[in-house]
């Protein structure tokens, strides 16, 4: 008489795949992509009307970057490098130059009345740009701004912006504010 092979209970065979899938789903990582993070405007409500600001030539500083990576600030070919002390120079306008950005007094709760800088930097690249020519020239306009604050927060409060209570910083951010614009990015290859 022949002997009937036993068969393999299989019946837990789902449960430890289940218990397999859920072991590699906690403890695979899975990679992130990471943005610039930036503080964007408040969304208008619909009704609200636009409005034109017009800004005045003199307070307006652009820089722009080609498809070939070269940059100029105004009319000044410049290196990354130079970006970051060529814009504090414009925004501070330390010597009221006439072509370069007016101020206007405001007055600032905790502060006081203050002249504050009306400059913007309009920040403009070809298609072409890479990336990283962009992200270094964003950077160093942010550096700028940074460096203005932390002069400002040394002489008011003896320590720099980033050591300032949530008060101390509102009152810093209206005093010097970060105005970039970033024009949408044009396609100048076939053009002279």
């Amino acid at each position: 008489m022949a002997r009937k092979t036993p068969d393999i209970n299989a019946s837990s065979q789902a449960d430890i795949a289940f218990l397999l899938l859920v072991f590699f789903l906690i403890t695979t990582t899975m990679d992130v992509d990471k943005g610039i993070p930036r503080k964007l405007p408040p969304m208008p409500e619909d009704q609200q009307q636009q409005e034109d600001i017009k800004i005045n030539r003199r307070n307006i500083v652009v820089v722009k970057i080609n498809s070939q990576d070269r940059i100029m600030v105004g009319s000044t070919p410049v290196d990354v490098s130079q970006i970051k002390d060529m814009i504090v120079e414009f925004l501070t306008n330390p010597n009221d130059d006439p072509t370069k950005p007016e101020k206007e007094v405001k007055n600032i709760q905790g502060l006081g009345s203050y002249p504050v800088s009306k400059g913007v930097v309009s920040l403009q690249n070809d298609k072409g740009t890479l990336y990283n020519t962009y992200i270094q020239v964003q950077n160093e306009i942010v550096r700028a701004i940074n460096e203005i604050r932390d002069q400002f927060s040394t002489q008011r409060y003896g320590k720099k912006y980033a050591q300032l209570d949530d008060a101390q910083q509102k009152i810093v951010k209206e005093a010097i504010p970060q105005n970039i614009s970033e024009a949408e990015p044009k396609d100048v290859k076939g053009k002279k």
